[in-house]
């Protein structure tokens, strides 16, 4: 666990923090509509990947590899390890310069994500959490505080950028039963270990890019909370194009009102 923080770290010291509020206009590019991609991002997947394979010899399953080869995310489903690697995870908050970008890194086995890692460079913070035996902040455990009864008490992100116009109006609709709600930091990185320390209590998320999900959604269940479908099955990390929609909340009373709220039809 402690090698795999480590990598993170070093590869971000090495390419990702000189380039943060530095990048020249050549560094930056669009990998698809409305999407970027920068020298760092790239280069940091080399290194990463690189050292975990060195850690133990996987396929890699990196976000810039599979934008280039989308087949290589095939490899969740017919290997029984791999690493999933996410470099700069939140690239146009670090290319506009925001401190919200971490970088992330998950093992998956069987279909499950089994341990991850994140690691947040402007503050130098780094989340881990192992399938069974909990999760950290800086080595210190996390164990998520109950959620106060009252959801009008509630802090929660609905991020609504793919969804289709009538959910979209009823989630923002019903929304409102909450106490606050915002459309989170554009970072997974750091919108989960949010909910892990208590700053939320819920994110409902629509696309779910495994490499995206899979580090904080383990850190979420193993510090007690809840990340699941909307139909209620536990989240694994399929292949990009798989399954949309994932509602992660504080622990399970918050889980289950939370999406009876937001699905409400009258909305």
């Amino acid at each position: 666990m402690e090698k795999v923080a480590e990598i993170l770290a070093e590869a971000s010291a090495e390419v990702v923090e000189p380039r943060f509020r530095a990048l020249s206009a050549g560094e930056v590019m669009e990998k698809a509509p409305g999407e970027i991609v920068t020298v760092a991002d790239r280069e940091a997947e080399v290194i990463i990947s690189r050292r975990l394979r060195e850690l133990l010899p996987v396929p890699v399953v990196g976000e810039e590899a599979v934008s280039a080869d989308p087949s290589l995310a095939e490899a969740l489903r017919s290997e029984p390890a791999v690493w999933l690697v996410d470099p700069v995870d939140g690239t146009a908050n670090f290319v506009a310069g925001r401190p919200d970008f971490a970088v992330m890194a998950s093992l998956v086995r069987s279909g499950r994500t089994v341990a991850s890692w994140i690691y947040q460079p402007v503050t130098g913070t780094s989340y881990a959490a192992e399938l069974g035996a909990g999760a950290w902040r800086d080595g210190s455990r996390l164990v998520r505080e109950p959620a106060a009864d009252d959801p009008e008490k509630w802090r929660g992100s609905v991020k609504s950028r793919y969804l289709d116009p009538v959910l979209h109006h009823r989630l923002q609709t019903n929304a409102r039963a909450f106490g606050r709600i915002s459309h989170g930091l554009r970072s997974a990185g750091m919108e989960y270990p949010q909910l892990a320390v208590g700053e939320q209590e819920f994110i409902l998320y629509w696309r779910t890019l495994p490499w995206d999900h899979a580090p904080g959604s383990l850190i979420v269940t193993e510090a007690g909370g809840v990340s699941a479908r909307l139909d209620g099955s536990d989240y694994r990390p399929d292949p990009p194009g798989c399954e949309d929609g994932l509602l992660v909340a504080c622990d399970p009373a918050v889980w289950e009102r939370t999406r009876e709220i937001l699905l409400d039809a009258r909305g």
